[in-house]
């Protein structure tokens, strides 16, 4: 399903109700809603207006199990670390049981770091191969999610559930969710706003399907919801036929 809204303030806005309708959903049909966050800079206005009373009240976050989708292998104090920017934005602002709170903890080794991962998802989940209620994604303009870079061996990965990666491009480590652990969601969301997206999500959505090449193909749950809310401006390139239950100006 493809969502459009007229603009970034609107997509933000219906995001946050998604979120919090799947927290109450999860909550009263399971007791506890799980999600995974996504780090980079298209998730940060959401959680920025989640942290707000109007919408922060109406979630049961003493109920709420935070995990994250990825991770870059920094100290927590560096910028670039996307448990601290989820942090700043929003989950400082809210009242959540510290043992709520499952960040990926890689700087010193991202081996470790990883398996250590895959043990606190297998303690929360029981031994069964997690699924969260909510998986919320970005795009990246080569067309990466989670830390699922284009031609990397994760993107091969079938056995785990977390994995570590290093981008020579960047000289950084990361840890990432794999795509068979991202695909057992029971919702998973892109995130993707701005005419700066509309290429890539073009080759993604209506393009030849070469998932090595735009790994965001890969996300496809296998008994889930895949929902892409976008704006106008990164519609601006689909031709398809796909906007289900979409919003236009």
């Amino acid at each position: 399903m493809i969502s459009v809204s007229p603009n970034v303030e609107a997509l933000i806005e219906a995001a946050a109700e998604l979120f919090v309708k799947s927290a109450q959903t999860a909550v009263d049909e399971r007791g506890e809603f799980t999600v995974a966050l996504a780090g980079g800079h298209s998730p940060k206005p959401l959680y920025m207006l989640l942290a707000q009373p109007r919408y922060s009240k109406q979630v049961p976050w003493e109920n709420t199990h935070v995990f994250w989708g990825d991770e870059r292998c920094v100290p927590p104090d560096d910028p670039r670390n996307n448990a601290t920017m989820a942090f700043q934005a929003l989950l400082s602002h809210v009242t959540m049981l510290p043992d709520h709170v499952h960040p990926i903890r890689c700087h010193e080794s991202p081996e470790r770091g990883a398996k250590d991962y895959e043990s606190i998802l297998a303690e929360h989940f029981l031994g069964t191969v997690p699924r969260f209620d909510l998986i919320l994604l970005g795009l990246g303009q080569n067309g990466h999610t989670a830390s699922l870079f284009p031609y990397t061996p994760i993107l091969a990965e079938r056995e785990r559930w977390v994995k570590e990666l290093f981008l020579p491009e960047e000289e950084v480590w990361r840890v990432s969710l794999t795509i068979p652990l991202i695909n057992n969601g029971a919702t998973v969301i892109f995130l993707a706003y701005g005419s700066e997206k509309s290429e890539i999500l073009r080759k993604v959505l209506e393009g030849p399907h070469e998932p090595n090449r735009y790994p965001a193909q890969f996300i496809k749950p296998v008994n889930g919801k895949l929902i892409w809310m976008i704006d106008s401006k990164a519609a601006g390139k689909l031709q398809s036929s796909l906007f289900t239950g979409a919003k236009h100006d």
